[in-house]
């Protein structure tokens, strides 16, 4: 192999078969999609190790992406039931899963789904780490944080979250600038507890140079983890989020210089108004790396209905630059998500995606709902259940609510407009009291 990651290949102007491959799922010709991996503004996680993958395209020009995150916890244990949750998400067309497993030895978890998973697989190291060295988080040593990054690698994962920006002038930052709901990401809270507990910087900064060669070394693309994302509209567009966004766009461009693929992770609970500027604001800093965003959530008293107030935010960021969006369940701020949950987040999710894609003039959208308003037309319901972003739902309630005539539902019966507007543009009659 002339190369080390997708990256690399493509400045050096190999076209790799994971181009190959996007390129067709895209409709983008191949050398037009290797020069924006080049210039880093597309990336293509692709494990070395991982030899199930069906490699999937993020960024510039693409269709909008999503992540579904899973995981065993402590009090949720059970493996089968997460294997049946993956193998779910791939049959309904989720592109990533992040493996969030945070209790116990978690390496058997995240070995099977890397054998059995063909869409990209995501992980949190620093989650993994309590558990791999049972120790206290307080006592585990920058080298061991770094042992588990390598292992992470090794198994076979994609694209890994590394929180490197909430380093100690990020959080002088933060504690100058005080906010509702201070740090809510697990990995960032964690790692901004264990600087404060040792009085040391951020060992993911300090030995940056260290985690990216391992990157490099599995082709891992390396998700930059937003530690300071608002956890309230409260506290969106503050010091603390800009402070660190700056830093990650630093932390970027580092990553390329050692052809090492990056994502830029981003917020997080925001105002509806907010969205626009901030995907602005995050390709400007981060010099147009792929963004990846957590909802956002646009208002905060939803819990229940969360994968509602997520999809809103999402495609509004997505229609404004965000390339890749991590589903919400409406079990967020609640539960750990059962299937049923899993699914209204990924088809939540997938709305929001395909909504910004038809915003975006992205090929192939516009053109999948013509067809479905061309089946409308023509009340072919067989058709638009194919058509449709959840065929199975669409199936159930049409069969729930059977109408007397065939061509119409339960909810116009004959005084449908589109039954009685093509009897009429054919010079028919219209029959709504008579039975002919």
């Amino acid at each position: 192999m002339d190369f080390t990651t997708q990256m690399d290949a493509a400045k050096k102007e190999i076209v790799t078969k994971e181009m190959k491959v996007v390129s067709q799922k895209e409709d983008m010709d191949v050398e037009i999609l290797r020069g924006l991996v080049a210039e880093g503004k597309i990336v293509i996680p692709a494990n070395k190790n991982h030899k199930s993958l069906d490699a999937q395209g993020v960024g510039q020009g693409l269709k909008t992406k999503i992540n579904v995150n899973l995981g065993i916890s402590k009090d949720c244990a059970d493996i089968d039931m997460e294997l049946e949750k993956v193998r779910t998400a791939i049959e309904m067309k989720a592109e990533a899963i992040m493996d969030l497993s945070s209790y116990g030895k978690t390496e058997e978890f995240r070995k099977r789904i890397v054998e059995m998973c063909s869409g990209m697989i995501g992980t949190v190291p620093i989650y993994d780490a309590v558990g791999f060295y049972d120790k206290e988080l307080k006592d585990i040593s920058p080298e061991e944080f770094l042992a588990v990054v390598e292992k992470h690698a090794k198994d076979g994962v994609d694209f890994m979250t590394i929180h490197a920006g909430i380093n100690r002038e990020t959080a002088k930052v933060f504690k100058r600038n005080k906010r509702l709901t201070n740090i809510v990401s697990r990995g960032g809270s964690l790692l901004y507890a264990w600087m404060e507990l040792n009085n040391k910087e951020n060992p993911f900064y300090e030995y940056y140079d260290k985690v990216l060669d391992i990157c490099a070394s599995y082709d891992v693309t390396i998700s930059l983890g937003d530690a300071c994302r608002p956890g309230s509209i409260n506290d969106s567009t503050d010091a603390s989020q800009i402070k660190e966004l700056i830093t990650l766009g630093e932390l970027t461009k580092r990553a390329w210089e050692k052809s090492v693929q990056v994502i830029v992770e981003g917020p997080g609970h925001m105002a509806l108004n907010e969205i626009a500027a901030n995907m602005q604001l995050e390709k400007k800093l981060c010099h147009g790396a792929p963004f990846y965003v957590l909802g956002p959530l646009v208002t905060d008293i939803a819990p229940g209905y969360d994968h509602i107030t997520s999809a809103i935010g999402g495609a509004v960021a997505a229609a404004n630059g965000a390339d890749f969006l991590c589903y919400v369940t409406p079990a967020e701020h609640l539960r750990l998500p059962n299937l049923e949950d899993m699914k209204e987040g990924i088809i939540a999710s997938k709305i929001a995606a395909h909504a910004a894609d038809v915003s975006n003039n992205i090929k192939g959208a516009r053109e999948w709902d013509y067809k479905m308003s061309e089946a409308r037309k023509e009340l072919n319901w067989k058709k638009m259940f194919i058509l449709s972003i959840d065929p199975e739902k669409a199936r159930r309630y049409r069969k729930e609510s059977t109408p007397e005539h065939e061509d119409s539902c339960t909810m116009c019966g004959k005084m449908c407009a589109v039954r009685n507007m093509n009897k009429v543009m054919e010079g028919k009659n219209i029959n709504i009291l008579r039975e002919d």
